[in-house]
């Protein structure tokens, strides 16, 4: 199989004219690893067409964030999706996806985009939201598949989906790891070798937290503190332990899935990570 690359909405239009069966889209800022491989192994065995975008979306950066020094790696990510016998790759401009430049009407997250990573950065997942209706409309999948380390992100779009009735089901994808534990992300080419051995921590602070769920959401929390207060290159942003659809602080006594999620920064790297815990599971 062939992998096409298209650059804008005539030529994806015209690429998915022939196309039958049973679409799946795998969205991505590129920079492509082994992460988004699994997204689109999982895609494959379920659709007859995937769909890779790559899209720089700068609605979700801050003036202060990464956007100018994310990685670009369209020929890199063109040759994996090929690997992985993907029939279309759209990678369209910035001008293509916002041709008349910052959109007036955006998709506004509400509440859930205001806690954790909204708190941290304010208007980001409205920027998600917006690029990810834009994109659902141009590929027009029967599915959409993202990762569990992007929770927060995850909750929002399923949400989205059902709230504006999206036609589309919303698949969510076990986190991929390293062999040492460090959840994969485009963002850890960033990490020097000295900072990815300090951003082990996360990994380790949430399976410390994971295994003191059968005593209860204090007990979780303070064991995955005590790992990351033990790490001085970790820079802590939040620790929290929230319900699954809410993401509300669980109270001690809670039984059930819990989400344990954490955000830090290790060197000038900006990372996440999380855990889904039973609490009071034994």
């Amino acid at each position: 199989m062939t992998t096409r690359l298209v650059h804008t909405r005539d030529e994806l239009r015209g690429a998915m004219a022939n196309r039958s069966g049973e679409v799946g889209v795998v969205m991505t800022m590129g920079a492509l690893h082994d992460g988004h491989r699994e997204l689109i192994k999982v895609a494959r065995r379920r659709c007859d067409v995937i769909v890779v975008t790559v899209f720089l979306n700068p609605l979700q950066f801050a003036p202060n964030e990464d956007l100018s020094r994310y990685p670009k790696t369209l020929d890199a990510d063109v040759a994996l999706s090929a690997e992985e016998d993907v029939d279309l790759v759209f990678a369209p401009s910035v001008e293509e996806v916002y041709p008349a430049g910052e959109p007036q009407v955006r998709v506004h997250a509400g509440p859930l985009g205001d806690v954790l990573e909204g708190a941290s950065r304010p208007g980001h997942f409205d920027g998600v939201l917006t690029v990810v209706a834009k994109l659902l409309h141009l590929t027009s999948p029967d599915v959409a598949y993202f990762g569990q380390k992007d929770a927060q992100q995850l909750l929002l779009i399923s949400r989205m989906a059902d709230d504006l009735n999206f036609p589309v089901e919303v698949v969510s994808v076990p986190t991929v790891r390293d062999a040492d534990g460090l959840a994969l992300s485009s963002r850890n080419g960033y990490l020097t070798e000295a900072d990815h051995v300090v951003a082990l921590t996360l990994s380790r602070a949430l399976r410390a937290g994971a295994e003191r769920a059968a005593d209860g959401a204090d007990a979780v929390r303070r064991a995955a503190r005590a790992v990351l207060d033990a790490e001085p290159g970790v820079g802590l942003d939040y620790l929290a332990l929230v319900e699954t659809s809410g993401l509300t602080e669980v109270p001690d006594g809670t039984t059930g899935p819990a989400l344990l999620a954490v955000a830090a920064r290790v060197g000038t790297t900006r990372l996440i990570d999380n855990a889904t815990v039973d609490l009071g599971g034994r």
